[in-house]
């Protein structure tokens, strides 16, 4: 096991945390920015009115793609569990 392994089972890590981190963080970014437009324009500065509408957005999104995420890091999972014995030489 050389270091362009180790570097190589890094980089799928990551890319793995950024895929599944994705759908939930982007979604909220809209909401966000929705919400901060809206206020914007009625010039209402209600703080919980920012927050709100935001945690309903991630828990929506954590409903629809709880699934997809899932199985990425079952795959992922079963990727390094099924070559544990390699990964040990």
């Amino acid at each position: 096991m050389g270091s362009d392994f180790v570097i190589q089972l890094g980089q799928q890590a990551l890319w793995v945390t950024l895929k599944i981190s994705a759908p939930v963080l982007i979604l909220g970014l809209v909401v966000g920015l929705l919400v901060s437009i809206l206020q914007a324009t009625t010039q209402v500065q209600e703080q919980s009115l920012a927050f709100i509408p935001k945690i309903l957005a991630v828990i929506v999104a954590l409903a629809v793609f709880g699934p997809w995420m899932l199985t990425v890091i079952l795959d992922f999972t079963n990727g390094i569990m099924g070559n544990l014995m390699q990964f040990v030489r």
